[in-house]
């Protein structure tokens, strides 16, 4: 039977394994830590659970397609509800906005509470939809880096929709010129932190992040965004795959331009297929040494990281709900801080995900469990320590300011995670969360593909490679790699034995 490793229990790492394992592949699974999950985790602090790290889920299909592929019925391993509203928005200025789940409703909402044009707000939308159904096919459901995506059929579809799509101008560029509201396009522009990148450099091609959520939904997963992860690692093993956690790969084995296998300190593992779920900065750099590495690819401008503090909240706050966004006032401002000076603005925007609005028992009865994130550069040298506690102080007193109340007084609970423990956690450069930024038109094709050019049977998976960061995009590379990767030759029948 062929055989496939794989570096690294990341959402993308198990949803390889279970692509690989299904096409028959026996499958290892190689983790540095001691369980699954990257940063998809989750702790408790007290009588509060936390996601300790991504929060928001889209495009649940993705995950139901694994099941299905293995013939599994998806609802027996994993539900999920749909969020209405999706999101709760506060301005400095008092205003507020609920994002429904229903495009017309919010496009009403917005023209209630900011006085923008409801019909804008729906074209907005509809030509977010009809871009990313026009480019998806080809920019996020194949290799960049084939010449058989360029063959596709799908590719005609993608270049009628090359004059819209926003190459030549940036996000803010593009909000600020069809909304004069300062406040939408705000709104508008925060859709680029999603995969860590700034609204006033990135393109306005990601202008079709927001129909991910205001056109297809956004969804909570029962047991929370961890049960992504759990749920898809039993279905690993219940195909056979085996995950070897506490056992970091210490380098890719290669062989006449061929990986053939990684080593451990408990041994070596041969293999036809090595897939790294790490990221792809240290891979080269640790685990291929000796091989040549993709400089001008790894030296791409990294993402922005986060900087969470983990509250456990004795009080509930009904004006809030699971997604919650706390606008600063400079918008600019805050990612000049971010990608310029390499630090954290005084006011930043803040963002508040509280699951217990939607799973009560994860937080005691009256309190609220309280995810708080600030965007923040990836580590670079900074004295996190100072930042923290500054942006500490700042983040409570803009919370205190907008709720009108003394949020530190309700604090039982606290935990923090900063840029350098989620790169000394998940191996992520600099604590990066998605890798390279997509802070220029050409970023997306400047992300490392989903193979080796160099090296035969050696792939890639996971938010530092193509499609990008966040849950939906690690699992189309995922994808990616299950239809890269070589057919596995069943073995030959043995001849019946002679009863002669």
């Amino acid at each position: 039977m062929a055989k496939a490793v794989i570096i690294g229990a990341g959402i993308g790492g198990i949803a390889t394994a279970v692509r690989l394992a299904v096409k028959g592949y026996s499958v290892t699974v190689l983790e540095a830590n001691d369980t699954f999950g990257g940063k998809m985790q989750e702790f408790w602090l007290g009588g509060y659970r936390f996601d300790a790290g991504p929060s928001l889920f889209t495009l649940p299909h993705l995950v139901d397609e694994l099941f299905t592929l293995a013939g599994r019925n998806p609802k027996e391993y994993f539900t999920y509800t749909r969020l209405d509203p999706i999101t709760h928005y506060f301005w400095p200025d008092g205003s507020r906005v609920k994002a429904y789940a229903d495009a017309a409703q919010f496009a009403t909402e917005a023209a209630q509470q900011l006085g923008v044009p409801r019909k804008a707000v729906q074209e907005a939308l509809e030509k977010s939809s009809r871009l990313y159904k026009g480019t998806a096919d080809t920019f996020l459901h194949k290799s960049l880096h084939r010449l058989q995506t360029y063959l596709s059929p799908d590719v005609l579809k993608a270049m009628g929709c090359l004059t819209d799509l926003g190459l030549t101008t940036t996000m803010h560029e593009a909000n600020a010129k069809q909304f004069s509201d300062p406040r939408f396009v705000q709104l508008l522009d925060r859709f680029a932190t999603y995969n860590g990148s700034d609204p006033y450099q990135a393109p306005g091609t990601l202008n079709i992040i927001p129909h991910l959520e205001h056109n297809l939904g956004a969804f909570y997963p029962k047991g929370g965004i961890y049960a992504i992860a759990a749920s898809l690692v039993r279905l690993a093993e219940e195909l056979g795959v085996v995950f070897r956690y506490q056992e970091p790969v210490l380098r890719i084995t290669t062989e006449n331009g061929k990986a053939t296998g990684v080593e451990t300190n408990s041994g070596s593992y041969q293999a036809d297929v090595v897939v790294s779920n790490m990221d792809v900065v240290p891979t080269y750099r640790k685990l291929l040494p000796n091989q040549p590495a993709p400089e001008k690819t790894l030296q791409q401008p990294r993402s922005s990281s986060a900087l969470i503090f983990y509250w456990g909240i004795k009080r509930d706050f009904p004006q809030l709900h699971v997604h919650n966004i706390f606008f600063s006032q400079d918008y600019k401002a805050e990612f000049e801080h971010i990608f310029k000076y390499k630090t954290v603005s005084q006011d930043p925007t803040v963002y508040v995900n509280i699951t217990s609005k939607a799973a009560p028992g994860d937080a005691p009865a009256g309190s609220e469990n309280w995810f708080v994130m600030v965007n923040v550069p990836h580590n670079q040298g900074q004295d996190w320590e100072e930042l923290t506690a500054k942006t500490r102080q700042a983040v409570l007193q803009k919370l205190s300011r907008m709720l009108q109340t003394d949020i530190k007084e309700l604090i039982e609970e606290e935990q923090v995670l900063d840029p350098l423990l989620i790169e000394g956690r998940t191996s992520s450069f600099g604590g990066a969360l998605y890798g390279s930024s997509s802070n220029n038109r050409m970023a997306a094709f400047l992300r490392h593909p989903n193979f080796s050019a160099r090296l035969k049977g050696l792939y890639f998976c996971g938010g530092s490679v193509h499609p990008g960061g966040g849950i939906p995009l690690c699992l189309l590379s995922a994808k990616i790699v299950g239809e890269l990767t070589p057919a596995v030759v069943p073995s030959p029948a043995k001849p019946p034995k002679s009863h002669a």
